[in-house]
């Protein structure tokens, strides 16, 4: 039995991170989609949260876990008994980071191997930050975020552009 592991902050989850999840889950047996956390960023949803949006998009794919994770990715890896790491790319910027990332992941673990899933096309511009922008201006997430949790996505996004204009 195969198992993946799809990685990500999912801050929020994306049209881009759903297309990736849809995709991965038929290529392998189990795909555990986690949420990590990235200490140099900063978060508009907190991990509940994100897990909770995540199980409600992916709720129609059986063979999909839901996690959440505050370690190394490699470590998870191994306490899971994964068998390789998923990573999404848009754009030829993301794969500079992406594969420093796959190195650094198989420098700390050498059974880490890492596939890497190209962006479908009407997906390659979709960014959690593009979304927050768009959310926090008023803008339409209809294109950007799955149906089922556009609207908690967009009023929870424009409330705290709010908040953070009150505060000035």
């Amino acid at each position: 039995m195969k198992t993946a592991i799809y990685p990500g902050s999912f801050d929020p989850v994306t049209n881009g991170h759903l297309d990736i999840i849809r995709r991965a889950s038929t290529m392998f047996d189990k795909l555990i989609v986690v949420v990590l956390i990235n200490p140099l960023k900063s978060y508009s949803f907190s991990i509940p949260e994100r897990v909770g949006l995540l199980s409600k998009v992916t709720s129609d794919i059986k063979n999909i876990e839901i996690d959440s994770y505050d370690g190394l990715l490699t470590d998870y890896f191994k306490q899971h008994n994964v068998d390789v790491i998923v990573r999404g790319l848009r754009a030829t910027s993301d794969f500079e980071h992406e594969f420093q990332m796959a190195h650094t992941n198989k420098d700390l673990n050498p059974d880490a191997e890492t596939v890497f899933i190209p962006a479908s096309a009407n997906t390659t511009f979709i960014s959690s930050s593009m979304v927050k922008q768009v959310a926090m201006f008023g803008g339409d997430l209809s294109k950007y975020v799955p149906t089922v949790i556009h609207e908690e996505i967009s009023t929870r996004l424009k409330a705290e552009f709010e908040r953070q204009l009150n505060r000035k």
